[in-house]
């Protein structure tokens, strides 16, 4: 990819892993590091000077973790870009984190390439969802249950819609579903954009996972 300008606020209580993303972000060229925080609290203060292009936030911090600092980050600035630093054992927050507004995922021990894609779909205000975290979301979401059966979901979804939705569950974005299906970028920008409304969903992660668990698509 090639050299940006998009800047970054890395927000993670690890002091030496925010200097060697930082290192990594600038060295690369994926961005520039214009701040960084090690918790929800002091990141509040910086957004009172400074926009930033995306938030690379962790977590499990002290003070104001990462879930409350995104929600009360997306409720004073709504069109944010927040991509989550997940470690494996943080399952238990992606819906609460995706309600919340956040807009990607990626594992902390994920490689450049990723880390870089991430970056850039979230910076362009796409959703990103690291491969091997959705994979293991849609195992955890396929096992059966004891007491709770996937629930029945009446949505009059086009024949179109059911299309771009299933390319979205598949990690497709929007403009490789345009490239696939020989239409605009707009048009399945519109698509997806009334697919959420009649989810009911927060943005194209949202969209997925309740596709995925409404038994709506299969992958």
């Amino acid at each position: 990819m090639a050299n940006t300008d998009y800047k970054i606020v890395i927000v993670d209580d690890h002091s030496l892993f925010r200097e060697g993303l930082s290192l990594l972000i600038e060295k690369e060229g994926i961005g520039k590091v214009i701040a960084e925080a090690d918790n929800g609290l002091k990141l509040f203060e910086i957004l009172e000077t400074s926009q930033p292009d995306v938030i690379l936030m962790d977590i499990d911090m002290p003070v104001m973790c990462g879930l409350e600092a995104t929600e009360k980050v997306i409720k004073k600035y709504p069109d944010m870009n927040i991509l989550v630093l997940s470690m494996h054992g943080d399952q238990d927050h992606y819906s609460q984190l995706i309600n919340a507004g956040a807009k990607g995922f990626v594992l902390k021990t994920s490689g450049k390439h990723e880390l870089e894609t991430a970056i850039h779909s979230v910076a362009k205000g796409e959703s990103y969802f690291s491969s091997e975290l959705l994979r293991k979301i849609i195992i955890d979401l396929s096992k059966p249950t004891h007491n709770h059966q996937p629930e029945v979901v009446k949505i009059d979804f086009t024949e179109r819609e059911l299309e771009v939705l299933k390319l979205f569950c598949e990690g497709y974005t929007v403009s490789e579903i345009a490239d696939k299906l020989f239409l605009s970028v707009k048009t399945i920008e519109a698509h997806r954009s009334k697919l959420i409304f009649k989810t009911e969903s927060k943005n194209t992660i949202g969209l997925v996972l309740f596709a995925i668990k409404s038994k709506i698509v299969t992958i």
